[in-house]
């Protein structure tokens, strides 16, 4: 793959390093929205997508800037971030990640995906009522919320971002087979964009949740033997099912401390797909990214 380009008015186009990130990235999403392209020498979709992104970049005039990171070279932010698979952009905005896909996608997705981010294609009534019913998943009402999502879906059947929040809501409520359903709705097309993944990871986790027991002989379990780990990481899967998503996090964390390497990774991994699930402006997120990276990099 060629270096990328040194970032002008033109071409807003650079590399980044593990110890640039921070100006390079966080600060400089404060002032426009900043894409990262997590990528590798030997990732042939790697190379596919670069010149789109590029492209779609240089033209749009200085509204989004491209941002490029090798992860073979610099692992530890992507590590931080749980990157697992590349290509991987993830998109940044007033210092926090926004927004995202994997995969080489096609131009005229790329395109979509940077107007989405400049221009928020999304109109004013709709965009209002999405961040209604967002809002109200978060304060715990799931079924307000579905309501709502399933108005802006009698209105455009294609609002993902309503799709997403609508698997979410349904699995919040136990409804676990209508979120299945819904899930299936999605255009294939679009199941790697960031809130499709982080609700089909919710459902993932609420399925995991009903194989494990009730969540009181879980506790008890683990009090027995604190040096149980299975104990531990079926607690923390219980205890995430609830809600309890700090909660969750300590147990997880803990075994990481205690043992990386337990069950294949079992437990890091399991912390990556709660962060999936989270989103990653959740305050359990950042708090378990924090305390991921403080272990796995001290």
């Amino acid at each position: 793959m060629q270096p990328a380009e040194t970032a002008t008015a033109d071409v807003p186009v650079k590399d980044t390093t593990t110890q640039t990130f921070v100006k390079d990235v966080i600060e400089e999403s404060k002032r426009q929205p900043v894409l990262v392209d997590f990528w590798a020498p030997w990732c042939g979709p790697c190379k596919q997508l670069t010149p789109v992104l590029e492209k779609a970049v240089k033209a749009a005039k200085g509204k989004v800037k491209l941002v490029k990171m090798n992860i073979d070279e610099h692992p530890a932010i992507p590590g931080q971030m749980g990157i697992q698979s590349i290509p991987a952009v993830i998109a940044f905005v007033n210092g926090q990640p926004a927004d995202g896909f994997m995969g080489a996608l096609p131009e005229s997705q790329v395109i979509a995906f940077l107007e989405r981010l400049t221009k928020d294609r999304i109109g004013g009534e709709a965009k209002d009522l999405l961040k209604a019913a967002d809002a109200a998943l978060a304060e715990g009402d799931a079924a307000g919320a579905a309501e709502m999502y399933a108005h802006l879906l009698a209105e455009d059947a294609a609002n993902v971002p309503a799709l997403a929040g609508l698997v979410r809501s349904y699995v919040a409520t136990g409804a676990l087979d209508q979120a299945k359903q819904t899930l299936e709705l999605v255009p294939e097309a679009k199941r790697n964009d960031a809130a499709v993944a982080a609700a089909r990871a919710a459902l993932e986790l609420a399925e995991q949740a009903k194989t494990i027991g009730p969540l009181s002989d879980l506790e008890q379990k683990a009090a027995a033997n604190p040096l149980d780990n299975q104990a531990r990481f079926d607690l923390a899967v219980a205890l995430n099912g609830k809600g309890r998503r700090l909660d969750a996090l300590e147990q997880l964390i803990a075994i990481v401390k205690r043992d990386r390497k337990w069950n294949d990774d079992g437990a890091r991994k399991q912390l990556v797909q709660f962060f999936d699930a989270w989103g990653p402006a959740d305050e359990a997120t950042i708090e378990g990214r924090r305390k991921l990276s403080s272990i796995l990099f001290a």
